[in-house]
This record gives structure tokens, C-alpha cells and sequence, in this order.
């Protein structure tokens, strides 16, 4: 083995021979020529990213309160505080009890930060809109769905039809339809409100049927 600490050795003559160094342009016994002009380093300045994702949270319980008459007024207010938390915001659509967003997330936040930061901020709001909203809360949880950069204008027109989407379908149908689809376990007596997850009992069958019956407004992932 070489030893590398010792500063020079000798030939069988007992001439002195170089110390003897590792280069990157020396693989074994064949030699590389070094490469011509200047060296750069191999670091990268920037931190890139495209992180579209698509966001669901319902009201508390999933109570019906968000009215018309609220309704453009708290779509723009959420989408201000996600732009404010350095995201971008595409679209904010929903319906009476629930809301959908599409952001670009920023690469220096979570998605637990910016909906903490959101449903605070929007809840606050609301409650001072109307006395009827005195009491206002959303759930605790959300979902958060992945969706290539191809499928943007797509999920656009899926929330911008949702109140002809809810026509036929609840709230609860349509979560349970995107855990299917990304294959996301989860319990029933877990995923909902308290309340309401006592009060209704899930019909496996009612899953199959919103993924087969063909809808004006259906998001990519959903098909």
C-alpha cells in the first residue's frame, strides 16, 4: 500500500523520486489530457421548482354556510393570502360547504404552513362578514393532490364547474373518488368531522358510481 505521508522515495539507485500525487486525469496507468480554459465550479445558484397542487378543505362538519352572496369575496381572499405566502394561486372555486384550490407552491413553505396560514386568516375573516358566520370554522384536515403542469387548464375547468358538479354528488363522494384514485388509504371514522362521520354511514357503492358516471366538469385525475 501506498503510503502517502511519506515525503519522497527512493529508486533501487537511491535516487530520489517526486511525491507522488492523485489527479483527477490519471485512471489508472493511462493519462488524460487536462482540459483547456477555465474550471467553474459544479454548484447550482438556484433552487427551481413547479409544485402544482391541488387543495380541498370543507367547512366544520361540512355545514352549508357559504353562500353566494359570500362566496366570490372569500375566493378572492384566499387566493390573496396564498400569493402573500409566495405561492401562486390559479384558481379558487367550491361550493356551499367546501372549496378547491390550485396553487403553485413556493419551494420555501409546506403545504401544512400555507393552509394553517390560509384557513386562520380566512376563518378570521369570515366570522366578521355576517352574523350567521359569527361562529365559522373549517375542518382540521384538507387534501393535498399532486398534478402535472400538462393538466393546469384542465383542473381550471373542474373548479370553476363545481356547482354543477355538486348537482349530483356530495362533498364526501367526491373526496373519497381522489383518495381512491391516488391510492390513498385511509379510515372512514378518521378522515371526517366527528359529528358527521356518526351521522352517515359510507355505501361502498357510491365511490364506484362517481368514478363511472361521466360528469361536465371532471378533473384530470379523475378523468
Amino acid at each position: 500500500m501506498l503510503d502517502l505521508r511519506t515525503p519522497h522515495h527512493s529508486s533501487a539507485k537511491g535516487a530520489p523520486l517526486s511525491q507522488p500525487r492523485a489527479t483527477p486525469w490519471v485512471r489508472g496507468h493511462r493519462k488524460y489530457p487536462r482540459a483547456e480554459g477555465p474550471i467553474y465550479p459544479l454548484t447550482m445558484p438556484q433552487s427551481l421548482s413547479f409544485l402544482l397542487v391541488h387543495i380541498v378543505f370543507s367547512t366544520k362538519d361540512r355545514v352549508p354556510c357559504l353562500g353566494p352572496s359570500v362566496r366570490p369575496d372569500l375566493q378572492a381572499y384566499l387566493a390573496t393570502v396564498i400569493r402573500n405566502a409566495g405561492c401562486e394561486c390559479y384558481r379558487v372555486g367550491g361550493v356551499s360547504d367546501h372549496v378547491h384550490l390550485a396553487v403553485r407552491l413556493s419551494r420555501t413553505i409546506t403545504v401544512a404552513q400555507l393552509l394553517e396560514q390560509s384557513k386562520t386568516s380566512s376563518s378570521t375573516w369570515l366570522k366578521t362578514q355576517a352574523s350567521e358566520l359569527s361562529q365559522f370554522a373549517w375542518q382540521n384536515g384538507y387534501g393535498a393532490f399532486s398534478v402535472g403542469p400538462t393538466d393546469l387548464e384542465a383542473l381550471r375547468h373542474y373548479i370553476d364547474n363545481q356547482e354543477e358538479h355538486h348537482r349530483t354528488r356530495t362533498f364526501q363522494e367526491e373526496y373519497r373518488a381522489f383518495l381512491k384514485r391516488y391510492g390513498v388509504e385511509f379510515d372512514e371514522r378518521y378522515v371526517w368531522d366527528r359529528e358527521m362521520s356518526r351521522a352517515r354511514r359510507v355505501e361502498p357503492s357510491a365511490l364506484d358510481d362517481f368514478a363511472e358516471t361521466p360528469d361536465p366538469g371532471r378533473c384530470p385525475v379523475l378523468g
